[in-house]
């Protein structure tokens, strides 16, 4: 099942089931008015918006509207919590050896995460806005899941059934402002403005034998000006599964339903992938040639993310962003 949620003029926009090809869209009226109504009573939702994307894959909704990604908001608006993990630890070792900073060896064993912006994300296809090129203006392709009530303490095991939905994302970086953060030791906010997720998010299920694990095993690709970036597999080289990244989150609180658990830039040993983010490029690019050759992005500069499936068709749609001047 895909679920997307349309721009109306609302702060939470309108909730759809979207079919399988993307092409058509229906409104999950009298199910739930959005998504995160429908996560709130996910067992009685659920139920009901799998019959109603059966009827639309099946052709048994005459009426269906056209589908596009340029008229999607987010899955999810905003959220209560987004929590941003980084579970593959080769992009960890390349950008803190880029901003001379050591592993911790706890990093090997304990997964990093810290607290986005969460009440306004953008848009798949909404221009970025930010004022300064000199920020260091970087994307980060991810996989992020959405998860129902998860009681305080869960044990890894446990974690998978509260993964309800799984979508793509883009954590917007600044990377020139990291240091300074990082530096007085309290972490990300000013580093980190709103991030975008793909137009819809798909049931596990709905990704067959690609999910695995708690880990979705596909190319993640992503492109600057049409030139491809990286296409590294969401699965391989991730040390710490989904599974693994909501205990973590959950410890010492319970999550809501509706809280976003993301698993940080993907990224494989295998440097034939490429990157997921240009902060990545940059260091690998030092390692190889003693200096950086990409630039970070500038003002009317385009990034797209986008994952297919082994016949070539698109999941989630892809998200397709524009930097502008704010």
């Amino acid at each position: 099942m895909k679920l997307a949620t349309l721009k109306d003029g609302t702060r939470d926009g309108r909730l759809v089931v979207v079919d399988d090809a993307l092409e058509r869209c229906t409104p999950a009226t009298g199910i739930a008015a959005t998504l995160q109504a429908a996560l709130d009573d996910w067992a009685t939702a659920e139920p009901a918006l799998q019959t109603l994307a059966e009827r639309l894959n099946g052709g048994g909704i005459g009426n269906a509207d056209p589908f596009s990604g340029a008229i999607c908001d987010s899955p999810l608006p905003r959220a209560y919590q987004f929590a941003d993990g980084s579970a593959f630890l080769n992009h960890m070792e390349l950008v803190r050896k880029a901003r001379g900073a050591d592993m911790p060896e706890s990093l090997y064993t304990d997964p990093l995460m810290y607290q986005g912006l969460s009440d306004g994300f953008l848009g798949p296809c909404d221009d970025i806005a930010l004022a300064d090129e000199a920020w260091g203006i970087d994307f980060e392709a991810e996989i992020a899941v959405i998860v129902d009530d998860v009681p305080m303490g869960v044990s890894p095991d446990r974690a998978s059934v509260h993964i309800k939905l799984i979508m793509l994302c883009n954590d917007v970086s600044l990377r020139a402002l990291v240091p300074g953060e990082i530096g007085k030791g309290f972490g990300f906010f000013q580093s980190k403005p709103a991030s975008a997720f793909s137009p819809v998010a798909v049931t596990p299920a709905a990704l067959g034998d690609a999910w695995d694990n708690a880990r979705l095993h596909l190319p993640l690709r992503s492109f600057v000006n049409d030139a491809e970036v990286g296409h590294p597999d969401g699965g391989t080289d991730m040390t710490f599964g989904f599974d693994a990244l909501i205990a973590h989150a959950a410890r010492t609180r319970r999550l809501g339903a509706g809280t976003i658990i993301g698993s940080g830039t993907v990224s494989n040993k295998d440097r034939a992938a490429g990157s997921s983010c240009l902060a990545e490029l940059r260091m690998i690019e030092t390692l190889e040639h003693g200096e950086p050759r990409t630039p970070f992005l500038k003002h009317d500069d385009r990034v797209r993310i986008e994952m297919r499936d082994a016949g070539g068709a698109s999941v989630f749609g892809a998200i397709d962003q524009r930097i502008v001047t704010a």
